[in-house]
């Protein structure tokens, strides 16, 4: 629900990258400033290549993209590891939906799903959501394809449609996603979703409400800020109210009693209207997650053409890493006995304080190199520094930049690298 916006990066001009200590020993063990085997930077395929993935055979095409450092990822699970970090946060939002929202028999309203395979369909990813051709979240800069047609999950929303076919109205989707970005203690190429969708018919919606029999799901009026075209203003608002109750309610459950929250306008092109909910959190606004009233055409095309319906998107690292003052998102797929026995607790909604595993200071490095004049991203370049360097380092920034005055195709980068000791 969360939205966002390889060619080799060419011929490297200084190396300059030192040996660091890692994020936790023993979990990595190939040093910084060693020069790894060709195969070692990326799966990228050649045409003709199959890649073998979680029992499945993929060909490979000039769009396969996946690193090493990606591909050893896969299948690793955090939130179903128990006693994680992120199966607590989990956890602490399946027991509160389990508990808040009963069916009519007694069992939970909300199913859940945890273990749906991140290798999708570009159609699921970005088609099924009416996300357009010409998107910025399509290129290829940006995810990882497993070939033309298939690619690691972007978001958990790549399974709304599937489940909505389904014939489900009440779901949790749990799981990790992928995307090429950044390196600094924010971002992680692969980090876990959960998502939420419920969808509503007309009795449901206006049970309770005076002259509830009166009032209609749909029209056919104009879209505007407020509204989609086919949605009557009173259903709009009343599936509004109830996104924003459910999910303060969680915030609640999460935070504590007397959180300051706000709600920002946004855009999904899967929901309409869409907000960002904030929360003051230590005298600091931060943004927990996105929502909206889900887009009739995408709920139509699953044949729930009866129904309307909201969905959000949170991130388990973000709430984890505020609830537990985690300071950096690669300590998530540390192996370190000293950061995984903090959180073995009896009861998952024990309040957990990290403590950090060392005190060493950072070791900050430059490296520069010529780039090629077309075909590169910087997402290539993190990529690469992620697959030598693993989850020694820490961030990666760019300082400055020169290009030759007579030949444009000399194009100097000089990028820091920041790795912790910890």
């Amino acid at each position: 629900m969360i939205c966002s916006t390889l060619r080799r990066v060419g011929h490297v001009h200084i190396y300059l990258v030192r040996k660091a200590s890692g994020v936790s020993k023993g979990h990595h063990q190939q040093t910084v400033g060693s020069r790894p085997a060709a195969s070692e930077f990326a799966a990228r395929g050649a045409s003709g290549n199959v890649l073998e993935l979680l029992g499945k055979s993929y060909p490979q095409d000039n769009y396969s993209n996946l690193s090493r450092k990606v591909l050893s990822r896969v299948g690793r699970n955090l939130h179903n590891q128990q006693h994680h970090p992120l199966w607590l946060i989990k956890e602490r939002v399946k027991e509160h939906f389990y508990q808040q929202y009963v069916g009519r028999f007694g069992t939970p309203l909300f199913s859940v799903y945890d273990d749906l395979s991140p290798v999708v369909t570009t159609w699921q990813n970005f088609d099924s959501l009416l996300i357009p051709a010409d998107h910025p979240s399509r290129k290829k800069g940006d995810n990882y394809y497993v070939n033309g047609t298939h690619m690691l999950r972007a978001h958990t929303s790549a399974h709304q449609w599937d489940l909505l076919r389904a014939g489900l109205d009440a779901f949790l989707v749990v799981g990790d996603v992928y995307r090429r970005d950044q390196i600094d203690s924010q971002h992680y190429p692969v980090f876990h979703q959960l998502e939420g969708v419920r969808l509503f018919s007309k009795h449901e919606l206006f049970t309770g409400i005076k002259d509830g029999e009166s009032l209609q799901l749909f029209e056919q009026s104009s879209r505007s800020a407020y509204k989609q075209e086919t949605h009557t203003m009173e259903a709009t608002k009343l599936l509004e109210f109830d996104l924003k109750q459910t999910l303060t309610r969680l915030v609640t459950h999460l935070f504590g009693d007397g959180l300051d929250i706000r709600w920002v306008d946004c855009y999904f092109p899967f929901t309409h209207p869409s907000f960002e909910m904030e929360i003051n959190f230590h005298g600091e606004w931060l943004e927990v997650l996105g929502c909206g009233v889900m887009e009739q055409q995408l709920v139509n095309s699953a044949g729930a053409q009866d129904q309307i319906g909201w969905a959000f998107g949170l991130g388990l690292e973000r709430l984890a890493m505020i609830l537990y003052d985690i300071p950096d998102i690669r300590l998530f797929w540390s192996e370190d006995e000293r950061f995984l026995k903090q959180f073995r607790v009896s009861d998952i909604n024990q309040k957990v304080k990290f403590q950090p595993l060392s005190k060493y200071p950072a070791v900050i490095n430059d490296i520069s190199f010529w780039l090629p004049s077309e075909n590169y991203t910087e997402n290539d370049f993190y990529d690469l520094v992620r697959t030598i360097g693993g989850d020694l380092v820490e961030k990666v920034e760019l300082i400055d930049k020169f290009e030759h005055p007579k030949n444009t195709s000399r194009r100097e980068t000089c990028f820091l690298l920041d790795k912790a000791c910890i």
